[in-house]
């Protein structure tokens, strides 16, 4: 049994002062002690957790106890005798290193693992907006929460990358956070991560093939491209209006595994209207690996998107929608509509990510919607995550049964997208704080 409400009750009902172990709420900022055999004898206990601002373990108080692993933080000033005295032989103790508690545990030959403050996070790049926004929203939370953070960007060069990450665990770092410029690709240092015992969280964008990594965290992809499929559904109102609409689509980098999910979501959504006649795609191109834009590049989706509109569109008719998976491949798309002077009813475009310029095209009437992604979301959740598993607690997740990277289910926590447009962009990137007005003009 873990011991959240348990150690919290028995400390305030039997010991009568203000102890706290495992409490996962802020405690006050006064002493806490936990008083000498407070737990002993205890056959209920497994995991347990002495918060940060607990600064003494009374003599034997977990003595032949249950007990087989304990956090034991900085902030200890004494620790009793005998506190671990007839505890199972499997027990492991952790926490920060050079401190009393490590002191103590190697003095008593009870096993003591010694965790950094160091997290590294391998960005993919700075070229898109979006994943410098990711680090240094990272980098700011980690060193806030009291880490050191070793933030690198890989510049889109996977070998870069990979060298980024092996420097990162050799150097000492406890958690690496990865978003994987290709999610096969980092395969020799996720070995050396299970190797040496670090844990790896795949960060929105899975990383595939390996057993090493620990836990994934993103945004619900399938979602993102439901709601992107449901925007069109219901901006041309396909259930009632007579049609038929021109549809086109540009999906995303067949690297990155997440393009699938995004263009599956959509698809799912518009492929009862394909199928009825409802949406014509003139080009015949639906199928993923026949719509996928290598690399995301805006340049690669503007070359199809021209060819598309020189082949099928030349003569003036219209565009009503066209699916894109992210804002770089709408602003592909938007660019060449207008080199093209695109004469027709100027179509739906989606996106994703609310890239700055992306939002500036909608406010013009270029670009329909773009599913926000909220990145300061998802960092706090990764943050909340590091710190979890730094101190041994259980990590959060919401999914346990989706991302199979092909060699595990890797557990995952997936934050809800929404989506903005020109009705509602005020309300949430302005006033919320994520841009200011004058980044939009």
């Amino acid at each position: 049994m873990k011991l959240h409400s348990l150690l919290i009750f028995v400390l305030a009902a039997v010991l009568l002062i203000p102890c706290s172990v495992l409490a996962e709420s802020i405690l006050p900022e006064n002493v806490y002690v936990v008083e000498e055999r407070a737990f002993q004898g205890d056959t209920s206990l497994d995991s347990v957790i002495i918060p940060e601002g607990c600064t003494q373990i009374g003599d034997y108080a977990f003595a032949n106890s249950s007990i087989t692993s304990i956090y034991l933080p900085e902030s200890l000033t004494y620790i009793g005798q005998g506190v671990f005295d007839g505890c199972p032989s499997t027990l492991r103790a952790r926490g920060p290193a050079g401190t009393l508690a490590e002191q103590y545990c190697k003095r008593n030959q009870i096993s003591y693992k010694a965790i950094s403050k160091k997290v590294g996070v391998s960005m993919p790049t700075k070229d898109l907006k979006r994943w410098e926004r990711d680090g240094e929203n990272l980098w700011t939370l980690l060193e806030t929460a009291g880490y050191e953070a070793d933030l690198q960007f890989a510049s889109n060069d996977v070998q870069r990358q990979l060298d980024q990450v092996t420097n990162m665990i050799n150097n000492g770092c406890e958690v690496v956070v990865i978003a994987a410029i290709e999610g096969s690709s980092l395969g020799s240092a996720l070995d050396l991560a299970k190797e040496k015992g670090v844990t790896v969280i795949a960060y929105d964008r899975l990383l595939m093939e390996s057993d090493a990594v620990s836990y994934y965290a993103t945004f619900d992809n399938y979602a993102v491209g439901t709601v992107q499929g449901a925007y069109i559904k219901e901006a041309l109102n396909l259930d009632n209006a007579a049609g038929p609409f021109a549809l086109e689509i540009t999906a995303g980098d067949p690297g990155d595994n997440n393009a699938r999910y995004f263009y599956q979501g959509a698809i799912d959504v518009l492929k009862p209207y394909i199928n009825n006649g409802k949406l014509i795609v003139k080009t015949g191109q639906i199928e993923f690996t026949d719509v996928c834009t290598p690399t995301w590049k805006t340049s690669v989706a503007q070359i199809r998107a021209e060819s598309i509109l020189a082949s099928f569109y030349a003569d003036g008719s219209n565009i009503d929608t066209w699916l894109c998976s992210n804002d770089s491949t709408a602003l592909g798309v938007t660019n060449a509509l207008e080199k093209a002077n695109y004469s027709g009813r100027w179509p739906i475009i989606t996106g994703q990510d609310c890239d700055i310029s992306n939002v500036k095209n909608m406010i013009a009437g270029k670009q329909a919607m773009s599913v926000f992604k909220d990145t300061r979301t998802l960092a706090a959740q990764v943050v909340k995550m590091v710190d979890q598993i730094m101190t041994g607690k259980k990590v959060d997740v919401n999914d346990t049964a989706t991302y199979d990277n092909n060699k595990i289910i890797v557990p995952s926590f997936l934050c809800a997208p929404t989506f903005v447009d020109v009705n509602n962009y005020v309300e949430l990137l302005i006033n919320s704080g994520y841009y200011t007005a004058d980044q939009l003009r």
